[in-house]
């Protein structure tokens, strides 16, 4: 009992560490995303994304790195970007930048891991994104776009769908601080709100990880080669995870010696696939795409890690070394002070969830919630 005891006091003071590194820089990665809510509405991304087989893509991915979606949040952006017209490439690139990166994610980043995997990670989500996209604009040209109608529906609180009123006039209903108002709130309540649950599971994983996993065992098998980016290539394809969730098992995993390359193919294929998102990708791109889509980003993700390894290796950097620096930076109390605020902010969204799980649970069950 008392070896449980300590076991569990390891992991939860572990995961406290990863999360007190990591919630200033979340806090301002919620901040910029809910002001991209405000001031980059999806509507006017889908303007650009109907013409080109090139331009299209490239706009695409682009706009998708920003973006904080995780793999299924992103799904229902993706369909509405092809309903306003954007052709399969320009969905595929933001189908596969979004997820794959976001300005919560690499603040995360910044904070847990080091400069260099900070800066790939978004540029070889790009480039993934770009190839996939290219790729099946190639194999299936788009057509000639049609008129698309952009959906000038306020972002604040929907006043106006833009058809009552002229579009100067619809641009200012409202003022720049309510746009900075509604975009915190949608930061905290929804933008949060689909992270939370998520965040820390990944943190408790990591905590885990870190305490349970010998580090010989790990540097083993996946110090880095092929091998090592193949494995996280069939580990991560299936599994859900968002990229903020997955930084802190990335970094744990570091620490234990698996390369930089083999984590960053976990941080790019975790996020960006998963089981339940493959229907629905299957019913908005078709079976060709979807394969386009996978395939593109297995490629260009274990080719970036062999890559990222070999530059590691010719800087004669330490990963496990770097790993982390950043958070270094703060002083401990403001780190204290920002994980505090945002275990005050999960509050409200994690008992969503659980209300969520105890409601499904009992409907499951069928039997008043008295299962056995």
């Amino acid at each position: 009992m008392e070896t449980l005891t300590s076991f569990i006091q390891a992991v939860l003071e572990q995961s406290w560490n990863m999360l007190s590194d990591a919630s200033i820089y979340i806090l301002f990665g919620l901040v910029v995303g809910g002001l991209l809510k405000m001031f980059l509405s999806p509507a006017y991304v889908a303007h650009h994304l109907g013409r080109g087989r090139f331009m299209s893509v490239f706009k695409a991915a682009l706009f998708g790195i920003p973006i904080p979606l995780c793999s299924c949040g992103v799904l229902p952006a993706a369909a509405s970007l092809k309903k306003q017209g954007a052709n399969n490439g320009a969905t595929t690139a933001f189908l596969i930048s979004t997820p794959e990166s976001g300005v919560d994610s690499i603040s995360i980043s910044y904070a847990l891991l080091d400069p260099i995997l900070t800066i790939a990670r978004p540029v070889v989500a790009f480039v993934s994104a770009f190839v996939a996209g290219v790729s099946e604009n190639l194999i299936n040209p788009p057509e000639t776009a049609a008129q698309i109608k952009e959906d000038l529906s306020c972002p604040v609180d929907n006043c106006c769908s833009g058809e009552e009123c002229s579009a100067e006039e619809h641009a200012s209903h409202h003022s720049f601080a309510e746009k900075i108002g509604a975009g915190l709130r949608y930061a905290k309540d929804e933008l949060w709100g689909d992270l939370a649950g998520w965040f820390f599971l990944g943190v408790l994983a990591a905590g885990f990880i870190t305490v349970l996993v010998p580090d010989d065992m790990i540097s083993t098998y996946l110090g880095g080669g092929l091998s090592s980016m193949l494995f996280m290539l069939v580990f991560g394809i299936p599994l859900y995870i968002c990229a903020t969730s997955s930084t802190p098992i990335a970094a744990a995993l570091i620490l234990k010696g698996v390369s930089p390359g083999a984590a960053l193919v976990f941080l790019l294929v975790g996020p960006a696939t998963n089981i339940t998102s493959m229907s629905v990708l299957l019913g908005i791109l078709g079976k060709r795409a979807t394969v386009l889509y996978l395939v593109s980003i297995a490629t260009v993700s274990v080719a970036s890690g062999l890559l990222l390894d070999a530059v590691y290796a010719a800087l004669d950097i330490s990963a496990q070394a770097a790993v982390g620096q950043a958070s270094e930076l703060l002083p401990e109390e403001l780190k204290i002070a920002g994980a505090i605020v945002l275990l005050l902010l999960s509050i409200k969204p994690l008992g969503k969830s659980l209300t969520k799980l105890f409601a499904a649970k009992k409907h499951k069950c069928g039997c008043g919630g008295h299962c056995k």
